[in-house]
């Protein structure tokens, strides 16, 4: 069984398999594929006018597959190797460890906000970005710069209070955990916060170009399984049926095939958190 840890606890060997299979997966072309499936399907679904992976109902059970599938990417390179996850309201500030150059490298420098330092760094040959919305090659990071403060503890508590997944009309301006998490009752509250917080390639649709937004997104499923544990009686994944503009419980999420928000609720099929 894969256990997801708190990147705060690893060891140095494991922060380096970690990155070591991260480089592995880019160098074979496999990562840039995840980049642009996550681009493709940022927004609004051109093909069923269905918001499926970000700003509706499927935002999370849509990341849980993705990060699954990343997952199952890097223990092909080593099968040890798990995704850690980012807690946030803890490691809050571009002095955390896991921005240390032994790591995932720290913030860009201000001329261009280009990372310079460890393992993600352009100029160590490893990181050339390919999928992207400008021209640029390299990674780009603004720690703090445009969001000064990343969610705090209190704000994570209070989204667990509540009882309800999510409401209509499902995407934007609705209330729930799933619209409190991802932050669309607010934009730059939660999910959406820590990736303004980040800024650089954090922000927009090729955002997985860091290698961040996988430890980001395990936190925010972390999360998600820890509502599901506090309220296992409440209506876990809301619609329950079909919904114009949303994907129901039932219903499958591209681009995956017989891949439905039902068969993904029980996180630990295939993955426990420590």
């Amino acid at each position: 069984m894969t256990v997801r840890k708190n990147q705060a606890s690893l060891t140095t060997a494991e922060k380096k398999k970690f990155t070591d299979a991260v480089l592995e997966v880019k160098r074979i072309g496999v990562y840039d594929q995840f980049v642009e499936a996550h681009r493709l399907r940022f927004a609004l679904d051109m093909n069923t006018s269905v918001y499926v992976g970000h700003f509706g109902a499927s935002f999370l059970p849509w990341h849980r597959k993705y990060l699954i599938d990343f997952e199952s990417e890097l223990q092909k390179v080593d099968p040890t190797v798990s995704i850690p996850y980012w807690d946030w309201t803890v490691d809050n500030t571009a002095s955390s460890s896991l921005w240390a150059p032994d790591f995932l490298g720290g913030t860009g420098r201000a001329q261009d906000d280009q990372v310079m330092d460890g393992p993600f760094a352009h100029s160590g040959g490893k990181w050339n970005i390919t999928v992207g919305v400008d021209t640029g090659v390299y990674l780009r990071r603004a720690l703090g710069f445009f969001v000064p403060t990343l969610p705090t503890a209190a704000q994570v508590a209070d989204a667990l209070t509540l009882t309800t997944y999510d409401s209509a009309p499902f995407r934007d301006g609705s209330t729930g955990f799933r619209a409190r998490l991802e932050g669309t009752d607010g934009y730059y509250s939660m999910h959406n916060r820590v990736h303004s917080w980040v800024r650089g390639h954090m922000e927009g649709a090729t955002s997985p170009n860091d290698p961040v937004f996988w430890l980001h997104h395990a936190y925010v499923d972390k999360l998600w399984a820890d509502w599901h544990a506090l309220h296992p009686t409440s209506a876990e994944y809301l619609p329950s049926t079909s919904t114009t503009g949303a994907v129901a419980l039932n219903e499958n999420m591209a681009p995956w095939t017989n891949t439905t928000p039902a068969s993904l609720l029980d996180h630990t099929q295939w993955y426990t958190y420590a």
